[in-house]
Formats: structure tokens, sequence, C-alpha cells
């Protein structure tokens, strides 16, 4: 009898393990495995037509993916996250949070989700979820520079000083000469009140970036806590509000993605500074044809036609960004620069 009810039972467990995994959601149904959140289009009217057009087009393929039952899991994870990159990367944090929540949520092994969503929270003041967001990139890619930074600019603004001065000194690790790393450890310092090491390492960053001037705010508190009145009030008159983040692809990928006069400028100013001299002109020509009266695009597509060797088409450049702005400096310079090199000196010495 004992045997009898022993074997009924494994039976019966054999049954509703096969009736489970038959029952199981397909990998590729991923409507039965999650449901995701509700996505809107949030106001575009203040965004320029072409990007207006880029959002509309981005949100219908998402639409359509996700009210296909056969789109592959990974296939509508990266179309939400997709939208959320054109929504982050246009500063529309709050319409780009559940995008990337939805991402995350069917393709979890990718970083750039949780990463994009730790500065989505830390952009609207939440440093808690901002520090959950970037301990979850962090899992999925350890030495992550900007990641361990920024998780480490989070715990400072949480009041653990000890835990962020643990993720500088990983990211300094991965790479020694980090400004922004060094910076978080002199933060973190201070705040620990080791007033001796925070000035050797908001020291260190200043020498490696004077630009850095939010360092000059935590140096004068650190030289006041070691009684130099002399260099705390000196470094205290010099505080900015130019932050130094660390080395950040993912972040400089999303600021390119826009198709906007300023998004080709920022490309267009990359690659001049890269050398490229005929792909920087390409950019800026793509964003003048989105904002033909933009002196800056106009300056700045005849540097890359100077340096190109195309003297005539940089001058003509040079012109119609003073027509366009009179009193622009930057124009006035470089086409004095121009004159003098082609022997009009006295035109040079008006434009100087």
């Amino acid at each position: 009898m004992t045997e009898h009810r022993v074997h009924l039972a494994r039976v019966v467990a054999s049954i509703i393990a096969i009736v489970f995994v038959a029952c199981r959601p397909s990998p590729e149904q991923p409507a039965a495995r999650a449901k995701p959140l509700t996505i809107s289009l949030p106001d575009l009217s203040g965004m320029e037509p072409s990007v207006q057009q880029q959002m509309r087009d981005a949100f219908a393929s998402m639409t359509m993916k996700r009210e296909d039952p056969s789109t592959p899991q990974a296939v509508l994870g990266r179309a939400y996250g997709e939208m959320g990159d054109l929504l982050l990367a246009a500063e529309y944090v709050d319409a780009a949070e559940p995008c990337f929540l939805n991402a995350e949520l069917l393709v979890p092994s990718e970083i750039r989700w949780p990463y994009f969503l730790g500065h989505v929270y830390r952009t609207r003041g939440e440093p808690a979820k901002a520090a959950a967001a970037f301990e979850r990139a962090l899992k999925l890619r350890p030495t992550d520079l900007a990641a361990l930074v920024w998780l480490g600019v989070v715990n400072l603004d949480l009041g653990q000083p000890e835990a962020a001065e643990a993720l500088f000194v990983r990211a300094l690790t991965e790479q020694p000469q980090s400004v922004a790393a060094l910076v978080g450890r002199g933060r973190a310092a201070l705040a620990q009140r080791e007033y001796g090491r925070a000035v050797d390492e908001l020291e260190q960053a200043l020498a490696l970036d004077p630009r850095a001037s939010m360092a000059r705010y935590p140096l004068g508190l650190a030289y006041r806590g070691l009684g130099d009145a002399t260099r705390a009030e000196a470094n205290l008159r010099q505080r900015g509000g130019v932050e130094v983040g660390p080395a950040d692809p993912l972040m400089q990928e999303l600021s390119t993605l826009l198709q906007s006069a300023v998004s080709y400028e920022t490309r267009g100013v990359r690659a001049l500074e890269g050398g490229g001299w005929t792909a920087a002109a390409g950019l800026f020509r793509r964003g003048l044809e989105l904002a033909p009266n933009s002196p800056s695009l106009h300056h700045k597509l005849g540097t890359a036609l100077s340096l190109g060797g195309d003297s005539r088409a940089a001058v003509e450049q040079f012109q119609e960004a003073l027509r366009l702005k009179p009193g622009f400096a930057q124009a006035h310079y470089s086409l004095g620069v121009m004159m003098a090199t082609g022997g009009r000196i006295p035109e040079a010495i008006a434009q100087f």
C-alpha cells in the first residue's frame, strides 16, 4: 500500500512538472513574461521639427513592435531603450524613465539601461534610486569607469563617504589620472575630515585639469580645515561651476543621437578635435540645413574649411557669420587670421 502511494505521488509530481513546462511562456513571448509600463510621448512642440519627426518615428516603431505578439523579447526591449535614449538626449527625463525600466526588464543583461536610469534619477535629485541603478549597472560591468565614479558621487550625496571612497579607488585603479575620480576621492576625504589627504587629491586633480573649477570649493574647505586661511580664501574665491565628469562613452553616444543642429554641431566639434576636417565640415553643413542662420555653425564650418585648405570658402563662412552677428568676436578674429595669412594686413588689423 505504501509503495503504491509513493508511486502515485511520483506520477502526480511528473504530471505537474510536465504541465508547468508546457505552460511556461516561451522566451519569444515577452507579453506573457512581463508587463511593461505604458509609454507616451511628451509635448514635443518645443523641439526642432526634425527632432519631433525623429521622436514620432521612433515611437511608431516601438508601438508596432509592442503590438506584434511575435516580436522577440530582446527586440522589444531594445525598441523601448532606443526610445528612452532619444528622450534622455532631449532632456525629457520623466518620459525616459519608463522606457529604460521596460528595456531593463526585457533585456536585463544590457548595462546601458540601468546606467541611463542612474542619470535619470541623478537629474531628478533622487540619489537613493540613482545609487540602486548604478549598482545594477556595475553588476553587469564591474570595471566600468563612469558607473564607478557616478555611484561614488551619489554615495557622497547620500552622506556615505567611506563607501564613495572605495568606489573612487576602484575607478583610479582603472584610470589613475581620472580627474573626476580624484575630485571624488578628495571630497570623500574632506567629508571624513582628513584634510591633508583631501588637499593632495584635489590639488592633483586641478594640476591635471585646471578647468575643474568645482574642485576649488572643497579644496578651500580642506585648507581651512588645516588652518591655512590664505589658501582657503584664494580657492574659495576661484570656485566655479565646471564639473569634469569621467570618460563616459555611453553619454557621449547619447549626445549625438538627435537630428538637430546642436547635435550636428557637437559631433562636428568632436570630428574637428580629432583632425577630421572633411567629416567635420559635412556635419556642420548638416547642422546648417536645419539652422541656416546660426552664426556659430557658419564659424565652425569656416574653421573646418580653413584647416582643410579651402581658404576662399572659409572666408565666405566667416563673413556670413559676421553678417548674422556683427559682434561675433571669434569670427572677426578668424577672418583677421585669414586676411593676415593672405597678406591683407590693414584689413586684418581692422578685424583684430
